[in-house]
């Protein structure tokens, strides 16, 4: 069998060689060494198409992309070789937002059980946020405490956010040079002391110390907007200065006491101030507010530097469906209503929008912290919540949805109503996140030279969001009882398959993600 070089992509020079197993005998490579996924379906660079992808085991890289379904026989003897068809081959989803919690508040999460839920879901690489370990990365000390927590517990790699907080521009510099993809900081409180939130006066000092440098600058964007001109950044630290305005455990009551304004007051700001620094770039994280979107379009087509990111939750939920009582909707922006949902999707739908891209966000707690009453926690369906001794509290609970693993189904079932292509959520969560955190040229993509990274998807099977299916520590989440379209078969990271959904899942396998620490260029 001879092969037409213009049917397949490869590393040799032309001419190129015939077949596999000759290129095999080039290189004197063992068939063991090597794994062949095809299949009908698959998405490469962007397209949908028939491929054969061929990964060294001992580089974990993509060495050869053939634009055909290729048979076994094709390859030596003894090489590992599956034909997928006709579910798709992915690459594996970046997440680039995530909380997983360790050191400090292991009883929320961890390396372990969260990448295992990552890995679970397609996400081959997720990106550690710098909050709500303990200590938070803000410092090079906090992020050598938690490289070290993590030895040894990832499923999958797992890249690192520094924090900026009042006082550590000085830190900003080295934590570049020890490898974090970005940083984050809030403008309103973030739920935990050790992690303040930020004023214009710190936001200023950390744009013009990352100015230069190969990084990408992010915001929890909420901030309380001031009630006259003269009030100053205090303001931005203090609580709500108005009681609530109903029931405590009344979504809306709780969906009232953020409004839109937090956010686009704080997006503002942050706009205000983008000129310290005109070639770093900027992103707002967990964009929810549609009142937002004329703000950073405007900015951006005046050149400044910035970008959105948005939920799964935000695209999926909506505050009308949310029962009295259920915290485990709560979050920080707020689901918003089902117009501002329609909102973000067709901001996402625009070639040329400000929404680039979906992550989880998620931010797990033990499940005594949301507070459920035993209504929601007892019962799936027809709950009528009371507030028993405090429980049901939207304002007392914990903010945060628990929700990584899930999200490329999440996104496939509600993307169905707005007619997305699977092209597209290969953009939203592989290609652009892995370009926001700087790994465009190995992750995000099955292209050659790039990470072996692979989830075998069906798009067209199902399954209920039971504890099964949620991974992650704590099993407690909004997604709870849902039925979800799309499932994956197997995630592969750097040509090794660490989870298998027909067979024996995680089987005796370990452990073998990266941590991702060699510095941005």
């Amino acid at each position: 069998m001879t092969l037409n070089p213009s049917t397949y992509r490869h590393h040799y020079p032309s001419p190129a060689p015939s077949p596999p197993h000759e290129i095999n005998h080039t290189t004197g490579t063992a068939a063991n060494s090597i794994a062949v996924l095809a299949s009908s379906r698959a998405v490469l660079e962007g397209r949908l198409t028939a491929a054969t992808i061929v990964i060294s085991q001992t580089t974990g890289k993509i060495t050869s992309i053939f634009h055909s379904v290729l048979q076994a026989s094709d390859f030596p003897p003894g090489t590992h070789y599956t034909d997928h068809s006709p579910h798709i081959l992915l690459p594996g989803l970046v997440d680039a937002h995530v909380h997983l919690n360790e050191p400090g508040r292991t009883e929320w999460e961890g390396f372990w059980t969260g990448t295992r839920a990552a890995a679970f879901g397609g996400v081959t690489t997720v990106i550690d946020m710098p909050l709500n370990a303990i200590p938070p990365t803000t410092t090079v000390a906090g992020l050598k405490e938690k490289v070290q927590a993590a030895q040894g517990k990832c499923w999958v790699d797992v890249g690192f956010y520094g924090g900026i907080v009042p006082g550590n521009p000085t830190e900003l510099r080295p934590l570049v040079q020890e490898g974090v993809r970005g940083f984050k900081g809030f403008l309103i409180d973030s739920g935990v002391p050790e992690f303040p939130a930020v004023s214009s006066t710190d936001i200023a000092l950390a744009m013009a110390a990352l100015a230069d440098e190969p990084t990408t600058l992010m915001f929890h964007a909420e901030t309380i907007p001031p009630i006259a001109d003269s009030v100053g950044d205090d303001v931005q630290q203090s609580l709500p200065p108005l009681a609530p305005i109903g029931p405590l455990d009344e979504y809306a009551t709780f969906l009232a006491s953020r409004p839109s304004s937090f956010e686009t007051y704080a997006i503002a700001e942050i706009l205000s101030l983008a000129h310290i620094a005109p070639n770093l770039p900027l992103h707002i994280v967990h964009l929810s507010a549609i009142e937002a979107i004329p703000l950073l379009r405007e900015a951006i087509a005046k050149g400044v530097n910035i970008t959105a990111e948005t939920c799964f939750h935000y695209l999926s939920l909506a505050a009308e469906s949310v029962r009295n009582g259920d915290t485990r909707h709560k979050c920080c922006p707020p689901i918003r209503s089902q117009s501002n949902q329609d909102g973000l999707w067709e901001e996402l739908m625009q070639d040329g929008g400000c929404i680039k891209t979906v992550v989880s966000d998620h931010s797990p707690c033990t499940p005594n912290l949301k507070l459920l009453p035993s209504s929601i926690t007892n019962a799936k369906n027809n709950i009528v919540a009371g507030l028993e001794d405090g429980k049901g509290n939207f304002f007392s609970a914990w903010g945060g949805v628990s929700s990584v693993g899930l999200g490329l189904s999440i996104l496939w079932t509600e993307g169905q109503r707005h007619g997305i292509s699977i092209e597209d959520v290969v953009k939203w969560c592989c290609k652009n996140t892995a370009k926001q955190v700087g790994l465009e040229n190995e992750k995000g993509d099955l292209a050659l030279g790039f990470d072996g990274d692979v989830a075998i998807f069906d798009d067209e099977g199902s399954f209920e969001v039971g504890e099964e299916a949620m991974l992650f520590r704590n099993k407690c989440s909004p997604y709870q009882g849902m039925m979800l379209q799309g499932v994956v078969k197997e995630t592969w990271v750097r040509g090794q398959r660490i989870w298998n959904r027909e067979g024996s899942g995680f089987g005796k396998g370990v452990p073998r993600g990266k941590l991702l620490l060699e510095r941005r260029t």
